[in-house]
This record gives structure tokens, sequence and C-alpha cells, in this order.
């Protein structure tokens, strides 16, 4: 029974976010999956949520870089021009990690993406 009211708050929710707002929560929760897998490194089954954060991650960071790549984009060219950069350096760690995982690898990322999604929100702490 709640979980149907749960649903509908959730559609209504996502439906009045604004883009910025839903930027923000995406790099919020990728951000609280990496933060995860630091905590729980050693715990068996760890490769498979480490695979899964980082995945998500890149799914994100890729959305973006398509959106700045895009003609119509209205940000500023060089914020435009240092988000992509940005995310090129996002994608070296991730595929870095992949390669040759170690907690502390995911702390960059854990960073960038909790300080974008900050100032998605309008400033520190959002």
């Amino acid at each position: 029974m709640y979980q149907n009211q749960l649903n509908a708050y959730k559609m209504v929710d996502n439906s009045t976010m604004s883009g910025a707002e839903t930027e923000a929560r995406v790099l919020t929760k990728a951000a609280s999956m990496l933060r995860e897998c630091q905590a729980e490194w050693d715990v068996s089954g760890g490769d498979v949520q480490l695979t899964d954060a980082l995945k998500y991650n890149q799914k994100i960071w890729t959305i973006f870089q398509g959106e700045l790549a895009r003609d119509d984009n209205p940000l500023p060219r060089q914020l435009k021009r240092n988000l992509l950069m940005l995310s090129a350096l996002v994608d070296k760690r991730i595929f870095e990690t992949m390669a040759y995982p170690a907690p502390e690898k995911l702390d960059m990322m854990i960073r960038i993406n909790e300080n974008i999604a900050a100032g998605l929100r309008g400033g520190p702490g959002g």
C-alpha cells in the first residue's frame, strides 16, 4: 500500500525537479556509492560493488559530455571547455581504478562529484 504512495511521490518529485537539482542528486548518489565502496573495501563482493559504482559514475559523466558538446548548450564556452576537461580527468580515473583498484583512487571522484553537486545547488553544502 505505502509502496504505491512512495512511487507516486517519486514521480511527482522527479517531474517537478529542476535539471540542476536532478544533476546534483545523481552526482551525490554517485559520490555516496563510491564512498560506500571505500568503507567496505575489504568486504566480500566489494569488487562487484566497485564496478557498479564506477559504471554509474561513468554513465553520469558520459551524459554530461554529450550535453556539453551540444551546439545548443547555453553554458558559456569556457565553462563547457573546463567541464569537458574535468570529465576527461574523471574518465581517466575511472579506467585507472578499474584496472588497478585502490580505495584512495576514489577520493578525487568523490570530491569532484560533491563539489559539482554543491555548485548546482547554489553553493557549498547545497
